[in-house]
């Protein structure tokens, strides 16, 4: 069984070089610890997924600016998330807002090539099948 992912969950993609956090607003009215649950559709660039500090990829238009700019020397950019898919699979048993319920074995896809992944569901006591 998945955990309840909810708002503050620790996140990280494969191209960032920090971790963030998942934002989720109380917009589902649903709650797991206090704290407010997600769905698969909290993947807003900025809203819901905040930077994860420097960005890897040659796909990210900062880092392949940098590295234009330094004659090739590859130099990472800040990061710009760029999620314009929902985190898959979700929990599809559990419907949050018409919408499968975010578990902590979910990902998410960054358009410049990372995966992002839950590492702590932000709450250790609510299980989704």
């Amino acid at each position: 069984m998945g955990m309840q992912t909810v708002m503050a969950a620790p996140c990280q993609c494969t191209m960032g070089l920090v971790p963030s956090v998942l934002m989720v607003l109380p917009l589902h009215k649903t709650m797991a610890m206090s704290m407010p649950a997600a769905n698969i559709d909290d993947h807003i660039p900025f809203l819901n997924i905040l930077p994860f500090g420097t960005c890897k990829s040659m796909a990210c238009p900062t880092t392949a600016a940098l590295t234009a700019a330094k004659l090739g020397v590859y130099t990472p950019g800040p990061c710009i998330p760029m999620t314009v898919a929902p985190w898959a699979p979700g929990c599809p048993t559990v419907m949050l807002d018409k919408k499968p319920t975010l578990n902590n074995s979910s990902t998410l896809m960054c358009a410049f090539g990372g995966v992002i992944s839950i590492k702590f569901a932000g709450q250790p006591m609510v299980q989704v099948p």
